[in-house]
């Protein structure tokens, strides 16, 4: 019976993260793995084949309808969806391979099969009829979450699809519905708009991005409007008839009233995500789950069961997958007997469409139902030198600070790269910065980045190019 220090469950980005760190610590480590390859659903059916259909897609818009201006003279380019799939696929195996790398590197044993916690110290391995038991000091849990299905409409992934169907479509579909105006349904709506589709969005709430700064919505709804987005707010799709050549869906408006029928080529189901535990035998080890079906767990990642630990999608917390890789890294050092811990204040959240849209920290909508006094800093790319002559100037910097210290409690961001350009904000915030701190820390010119330092001078009304 093969003995180790710490057996992680999931190769998604928190388990293999927390494999590599907990190696890194001296610990003999293995990882637990259902599926033919690393890396979960992230690498595999998620953030990173998304990205690749986002960048593929934006550059085929840029081509049709952004070169000319710039004087670049090109023909009308033509769309070959097989070659792009295979681009993505590309992407796809690179970073799977590199994971299996990491793995060789760090000397972690890939144990294939699909675990199960027989108790304190002892997990079984099953696959292909077969199955073995490990014994180890610590187990975690990084089990991931899977696609939240709603009631009465059936995914076959074909017409009727999740992210994961969304991601390998045969052809552009001419109509597509999406339900969900989250960010997995804004992303994946971007691709195949650009690519043809006609898109239309219904939401349960009426507003889009839930949770986002409500300010940043309203103004990122705008932009996918005048992209060809088309919102149905406040709705709810009831059912969808698959039995015809195209597919029927009835929405309902939320609140109750008179249903209407869309007619879709393709319907994406993007309601959320829950956490995946089956097979991974909790009840009967006796690990506490909460009433969102979460593992229950203490500060340090601890689950009721002695040796027990839980991370990332599989526990409360934003559905993200660099969260789940700062957990790794704690739990890991817990382990070692180090300090290790998670800032929650201070987890960016990023939608990779274009303009991009990122977020730090507080709302002001939450800084006003915690009673908060604060100050507000907003300039926009319009104002900014580097987006002017890119002509690329929609959208613009928010930053929320505190009314009595000045420091920054919220940093939103809609733009041209506001993926990247969310991390001084993040830097800022974990050291504790204000935003007089942002303000005279010199940015280079020019860039894009300027319009975060001028917002943060805007916190105290001496924005210079507003």
């Amino acid at each position: 019976m093969a003995t180790y220090d710490l057996v992680v469950i999931g190769t998604g980005p928190g388990g293999y993260v927390c494999a590599v760190r907990a190696s890194q610590l001296g610990m003999k480590v293995a990882v637990v793995e259902k599926n033919a390859t690393l890396g979960g659903t992230c690498l595999n059916v998620g953030c990173m084949p998304s990205k690749a259909l986002l960048h593929a897609s934006e550059m085929f818009e840029e081509a049709a309808h952004s070169f000319a201006k710039m004087g670049v003279s090109v023909s009308t380019p033509k769309l070959d969806l097989p070659a792009m799939m295979n681009f993505k696929q590309q992407g796809i195996d690179g970073n799977v391979k590199g994971v299996e790398f990491l793995m060789k590197k760090n000397k972690i044993d890939v144990l294939k099969g699909t675990g199960k916690i027989l108790g304190t110290g002892k997990v079984e391995v099953s696959a292909d009829g077969k199955s073995q038991v490990v014994e180890t000091k610590n187990i975690v849990i990084a089990t991931g979450s899977d696609i939240a299905r709603l009631k009465g409409i059936e995914i076959d992934e074909k017409r009727i699809v999740s992210s994961t169907g969304a991601l390998s479509l045969e052809k552009v579909p001419q109509r597509m519905l999406v339900i969900g105006a989250g960010v997995i349904g804004l992303e994946l709506g971007s691709v195949w708009r650009r690519l043809g589709s006609e898109v239309m969005v219904v939401e349960f709430l009426d507003r889009i991005l839930p949770g986002m700064d409500g300010e940043i919505a309203k103004q990122f709804q705008r932009m996918l409007e005048k992209q060809g987005f088309a919102f149905k707010l406040g709705s709810k799709v009831t059912g969808v008839d698959a039995c015809g050549k195209t597919l029927l869906a009835k929405i309902e408006p939320a609140a109750g009233g008179a249903a209407e029928t869309i007619e879709a080529d393709v319907v994406l189901v993007c309601i959320g995500r829950v956490p995946f535990t089956d097979g991974l035998g909790l009840k009967e080890a006796g690990v506490a789950l909460d009433n969102r079906g979460r593992v229950q767990i203490d500060a340090h990642f601890s689950t009721n069961v002695k040796g027990v630990y839980a991370i990332g999608d599989v526990v409360a917390g934003p559905m993200l997958a660099h969260k789940a890789e700062d957990e790794g890294v704690a739990v890991a050092e817990i382990l070692a007997g180090q300090s290790g811990h998670v800032n929650y204040d201070v987890i960016p959240g990023v939608v990779y469409t274009t303009p991009e849209v990122s977020s730090v920290g507080k709302t002001e909508e939450e800084l006003k139902q915690a009673g908060q006094a604060y100050t507000v800093g907003k300039f926009p790319f319009t104002a900014n030198g580097r987006s002017k002559v890119n002509q690329t100037t929609d959208g613009f910097v928010k930053i929320l600070a505190d009314a009595k210290t000045d420091r920054v409690l919220g940093v939103h961001i809609v733009g041209r790269e506001a993926g990247e350009m969310i991390h001084e904000a993040v830097v800022l915030m974990e050291f504790g910065g204000s935003a007089e701190d942002l303000a005279r820390s010199c940015h280079a010119h020019p860039t894009r980045s300027e319009a975060v330092k001028e917002a943060a001078l805007a916190v105290g009304k001496r924005a210079i190019h507003m």
